[in-house]
Order: C-alpha cells, then sequence, then structure tokens
C-alpha cells in the first residue's frame, strides 16, 4: 500500500500519534516547535512543508478537521491567472494534481480521452510542463494529506485559537510566546504564521487591521469603495425589477436579501466584505449522485426576486458550470441572482465561532433552497427545471458532510495593515514594489458586495469589479509582515496587507501557496539570523526562494 493511500485512511490516528510525542508536559498538553502554523488553508501547507524542508520543527494548528480549504472544497477550476507567474511549492501541488491524473484508475467515472474540459488562463491539463489546473476536490484534499504525511509534518486538526479576551496569544513585548486553542492545547514556538483568511491570529495578537471597502480616496484607487453598476458590470439587473413584496407597493416591504440603506456615493468606504458561496461540486451521473432534498426550512418565497429577474431577463445563466474530471462540475455564482449570498456575511469576519457557524449554516441553507428551487419551482418553465433537475451532489465527495462542501468561500475577512500595503497602483504596476517574495497575475477582481434600490424604485446589485491586468505584479514582502510595534516573529501570507481591490487580485489559491511557502521560508531565516521578521535580509531571501523556484519578476517567468 502507498503512503498516499496509508495516510489518507489512517491519517486522524497517524496524526494524532506523532502529535501525541511532542508533549512537553502531558496534563497541561503544551506543545513546542520552530515554528507554529496556523490554519488548514493551501496556504498553511505550503508554509508548513517549506518550514518542514528547511530542517525547522513544525506543527500545523489547523481549526479544520478537513485540509486545503478552497482548492479541497470545490474550487477545482483554478483562478490561475498566468501560469508563468507560478512557482515553487504552488507548482508543485499542480503538477501532483497532474500526476495523479495519470493513472487511470482515477479515471473511475469516465474515461480521460471523453473528458473536454478547459482551464481559467490555461490549459485545463498540460502534459508539456506537466501540471494539472482543474481537478476534483478529493483529489486535491489527498494530495495535501500525503504531502504533510511524505514531510513527517504534525498536524493538530480541530484546534481554534482562543480569540480577543480570551488570553489565546501570550506575548512578551512584541514577540508571540505561545498561543492557546479552545481545547486547552499550548503552542510555543519562536515563529508563528496565521494562514488562516480570518486573520483570527493576527487580529488576536494586536496588529492593525482592516474590514471592509476603503475609500478610492484612501489610497488614490479608482476601484474600491462602494461601486454603482455600470454597462460593463454582467452581474448585475439589467431589466428594471420591482423590489417590494406587493408589485407597485413600497408599504408591502421589501423582498427577502434586499437591503433598505441608502446608496452611498460611488468610492466612498464601508465596513462590507464582498459576496461568500459554496462551491459545490455536482454531477449528472445517477451512479453517483445525492439528489437535492428539500431544506427543512424552505420557503420559496425566498426567491420571489430570483423568479421576477428570470422573468424579465429571459432566463439568464443561473450559475457558472465548469467541467471536472468524472462527470463533476465546479459551481460559482454567475449573473445577478445566483449563488453568492450577497449581503449575508458582513458580520463574519469579526464574529465568534459560534456566530460564523449560524452564517455558514445560512449560507448553506440558501444554496441547497436556491438549488430546490431551479429544480422545483412551477413559476420556472419546465425546461429550465429539467435542465437543474439532472444534477444532484456528487457522492464520493465531501463524505464526511453528506456531499457538501467542507468550507464557505470566504474571498475577503480582516486584512492586515502591515509594513507595506499592497494597493491598485502595484496591481497595475503604476508604482515600484519592493522587495518581491511572488507574483499575482489575476484581475482585479471582486464580487457583489449589496443589493439595494436605486433612487428610481428598482433593485440592483453594487459592489462587482472585473478589471483585467496588462500584466502580471509583484507581491511585496512587507505586505505579509505586521508592523513591528505590533509583533516582530508573526507573518500573514493569506489575510496580507492590501487594499480591498487589490486583495481582489492577490486572494488566488495559487497565490497564497506561493505566500505560504514565502513566509516559511523568510521565518526560517529570522530563526537562522536570531533577527525578527521584519530585518530578514531580502538579498538572502530572495536568493532561496529563487533557489526552491519562486518567480519574484518577469525575469523569472518562463
Amino acid at each position: 500500500m502507498s503512503i498516499c493511500r496509508l495516510s489518507k485512511l489512517l491519517a486522524p490516528f497517524v496524526f494524532a500519534a506523532i502529535a501525541g510525542s511532542v508533549f512537553a508536559d502531558k496534563q497541561a498538553q503544551v506543545f513546542e516547535a520552530d515554528i507554529i502554523v496556523y490554519g488548514g488553508t493551501s496556504a498553511a501547507v505550503t508554509a508548513a512543508v517549506q518550514a518542514k524542508s528547511e530542517g525547522k520543527s513544525v506543527i500545523m494548528v489547523s481549526p479544520d478537521m478537513q485540509l486545503g480549504a478552497m482548492t479541497s472544497s470545490g474550487l477545482g477550476f483554478t483562478d490561475s491567472g498566468k501560469a508563468s507567474t507560478i512557482g515553487g511549492l504552488s507548482r508543485e501541488f499542480y503538477h501532483r494534481v497532474w500526476k495523479a491524473y495519470q493513472d487511470p484508475n482515477a479515471w473511475n467515472w469516465q474515461p480521460r480521452s471523453s473528458w473536454k474540459g478547459s482551464g481559467q488562463g490555461t490549459k485545463a491539463i498540460n502534459d508539456k510542463t506537466k501540471t494539472m489546473w482543474v481537478f476534483e476536490p478529493k483529489v486535491a484534499e489527498k494530495i495535501y494529506n500525503c504531502w504533510l504525511a511524505e514531510k513527517g509534518v504534525i498536524v493538530h486538526r480541530n484546534e481554534k485559537l482562543l480569540r480577543d479576551g480570551e488570553d489565546g496569544v501570550e506575548k512578551s513585548g512584541e514577540k508571540i510566546v505561545a498561543i492557546k486553542t479552545l481545547s486547552g492545547k499550548k503552542y510555543v514556538g519562536k515563529m508563528f504564521i496565521d494562514c488562516t483568511f480570518e486573520g483570527d491570529l493576527m487580529a488576536a495578537a494586536g496588529c492593525e487591521y482592516h474590514v471592509g471597502r476603503e475609500a478610492n480616496s484612501v489610497y488614490g484607487e479608482d476601484y474600491n469603495g462602494f461601486r454603482a453598476t455600470n454597462k460593463h458590470n454582467y452581474h448585475f439587473f439589467k431589466s428594471n425589477i420591482d423590489p417590494y413584496k406587493v408589485e407597485g407597493d413600497s408599504s408591502s416591504g421589501l423582498l427577502k436579501y434586499i437591503s433598505g440603506e441608502k446608496p452611498l456615493e460611488n468610492g466612498a468606504g464601508d465596513k462590507k466584505v464582498q459576496a461568500y458561496c459554496f462551491r459545490m461540486c455536482l454531477t449528472d451521473n445517477p451512479a453517483n449522485m445525492i439528489p437535492v432534498q428539500k431544506p427543512d426550512n424552505y420557503n420559496p418565497s425566498d426567491y420571489d426576486l430570483c423568479e421576477r429577474y428570470y422573468r424579465a431577463e429571459k432566463y439568464p445563466a443561473q450559475m457558472i458550470v465548469s467541467s471536472m474530471p468524472n462527470l463533476k462540475t465546479d459551481c460559482n455564482n454567475k449573473n445577478a441572482f445566483s449563488t453568492d449570498f450577497i449581503g449575508m456575511n458582513y458580520d463574519y469576519p469579526e464574529a465568534s465561532y459560534d456566530e460564523r457557524e449560524k452564517i455558514i449554516e445560512a449560507h448553506k441553507n440558501y444554496q441547497l433552497g436556491f438549488l430546490y428551487f431551479l429544480q422545483n419551482d412551477d413559476r420556472l418553465p419546465k425546461w429550465l427545471r429539467s435542465k437543474w433537475s439532472k444534477f444532484g451532489l456528487a457522492k464520493d465527495e465531501f463524505e464526511a458532510t453528506g456531499g457538501w462542501p467542507f468550507n464557505l468561500y470566504i474571498r475577503e475577512a480582516r486584512r492586515m495593515v502591515g509594513d507595506y500595503i499592497m494597493t491598485q497602483a502595484d496591481c497595475q504596476r503604476k508604482r515600484a514594489t519592493p522587495n518581491s517574495i511572488g507574483m499575482g497575475s489575476y484581475t482585479l477582481d471582486s464580487h457583489n458586495t449589496s443589493r439595494y434600490v436605486t433612487k428610481d424604485g428598482f433593485v440592483q446589485n453594487e459592489g462587482d469589479v472585473e478589471v483585467g491586468l496588462k500584466k502580471p505584479y509583484m507581491i511585496a514582502y512587507g505586505s505579509i509582515v505586521p508592523k513591528k510595534k505590533d509583533c516582530s516573529n508573526l507573518l500573514v501570507p493569506v489575510a496580507c496587507s492590501a487594499s480591498h481591490i487589490a486583495y481582489g487580485s492577490i486572494r488566488m489559491e495559487p497565490v497564497f501557496m506561493i505566500l505560504g511557502q514565502s513566509a516559511a521560508t523568510a521565518a526560517s531565516i529570522a530563526i537562522d539570523s536570531d533577527s525578527c521578521v521584519q530585518d530578514v535580509e531580502y538579498k538572502k531571501l530572495s536568493g532561496k526562494l529563487r533557489a526552491d523556484g519562486q518567480i519574484l519578476n518577469d525575469n523569472d517567468r518562463k
């Protein structure tokens, strides 16, 4: 039996047994390592793998049971941007995906020759570079588990940080000494890496951060802040659709999921974050399908706006359905009413764990209800209901959660205000970005943020931005480093220091893996040189990153 097969079958037991060997105090459950990686994301995996490769002891403390976050939770249609900017462990992951699908047994529901999937920004399968950019969730999860097992990385799963006011972070001056989790475990380290979408460790450590959209005036940007729709936005209502429960009667109240707040001026800042959704893995293969059941709390009136929209605009696409291997799909938001639960996530970034679970459950109920609505609501034409009735959840995906994705797509939460703030000017290369630790290339991308009533009395969405970039750009080391006064031994590669609109491009899974690797390399150098992360010598860092295959600028691209 291969190590990958063994690690998948025995993962919970293997990791628990390994973890037990590092008890410094079995009663107090104190664990110690050079580097503590907090998070279960794709960035957390590459950070842990890189730290181990650097010869450092490392413990990966994951608040989740399953690892890989969105890469293993349905986002198999990779937001790759320019593949030539993706190097190091990030490219290694996509090579491992390619390698996994070289096995004929991986094609258990269809022959490889019959799959006609395409990629986003690159080929789905590139046999020349031996990379594959489109894949099933379970393949990504298996790769991450195998990778960590191969390196002997200690992983503690389902360990959530004690947060604000709960003594979760122990500091001595500007330095984190240890972190504590809800279960009572304590993790002592020399360096810490926060790889969560939410930036929970970063915030609990006292680092400055921002939630929401900055006004355009803050950083001299064009696409930040409140964004009223325009002709270039296809995620908005093109028709004049009445927002009231009783059409034409404003006294009847607004339909569900429409805000009564007055719209702001274009470019004004607010505390709102772009919409979240689950990237559902659906299939039309009856032999591998869990049919969509009517949710317990289903109310067809929740989708009255959707029915009016489809009627007014002649049934536009309901969602993006991207083909995955083995007759599966990666589903994403499309047009004005779809899988994005617009306006229902504002509290998430700062919410307690219990409150977050309620928000996550609400998103799940909304999307399951949306699917059920598409399949069954007799206000929709028969052809449209038939189109969606052929789909169900994939039985062999997310088995621990009944076919539903493990993670909600947290597109944006807290963002650190660090040593350097990435802005639109960096992404558009209108200013020189210092000390590159990787590259980004994806479109300036924000999903809608609110749904409101216009001055003319019709419903409208706002917040969507899709602005292409002419060239890839550099990502500054300072953007993953807090201000020294805040913390001197923490790196933050996911909830990094960027404006809302710059983060809209940076926030892609390949880039998170790049930044996770770079963060671990910097942490290792800081340990070896007995320095704080802000004082890591960039020449040494960049040399090591390039030696490990990272792409730092245009000259490194092939």
